[in-house]
């Protein structure tokens, strides 16, 4: 069996990706196509305004995102806090990767928090993509390095 190297994890702020979307979206690691029916079920069923974070609140974030991963001594490679997503490509830990996310989430909210924001913050669940090799590690971060303003 490989060796992990790291992963891309990506979740998205509260109602702005929903599932049927138009751009498609995944479910338990699977990418489908656009859906309206569903994607307007599922805007129905929002108990709240999708969130867009604001500049100040994406370096809010972001900040808090990197202080965690130090505090864990978790590597972070690369980041991009979005005003609808974060993108985090990390080094491996020994931990339920739903326990990393889970600690991210939680340092953003609480982050926010302090400016004021209450209410749901983050859309249940993420998307995982694990890195075995340099390679694929690499196109990640990549990835993610682009998503970031010049």
């Amino acid at each position: 069996m490989a060796k992990t190297l790291g992963y891309m994890i990506t979740w998205t702020t509260y109602g702005t990706w929903l599932q049927g979307d138009e751009r498609g979206y995944v479910k338990n690691g699977r990418i489908y196509p656009g859906n309206k029916a569903l994607m307007q079920s599922n805007k129905q069923l929002q108990l709240q305004d999708a969130i867009r974070l604001s500049s100040a609140q994406q370096q809010v974030v972001r900040k808090a995102i990197i202080e965690e991963a130090a505090s864990r001594g978790q590597r972070i490679y690369a980041l991009a806090v979005q005003p609808t997503h974060i993108h985090i490509v990390a080094e491996y830990v020994p931990q339920p990767i739903g326990k990393v996310v889970a600690f991210y989430k939680k340092a953003g909210r609480l982050a926010l928090k302090t400016m004021g924001h209450n209410g749901k913050l983050w859309t249940r669940g993420y998307d995982k993509r694990f890195c075995f090799d340099e390679e694929s590690l690499r196109r990640r971060i990549k990835y993610v390095d682009s998503q970031n303003p010049a």
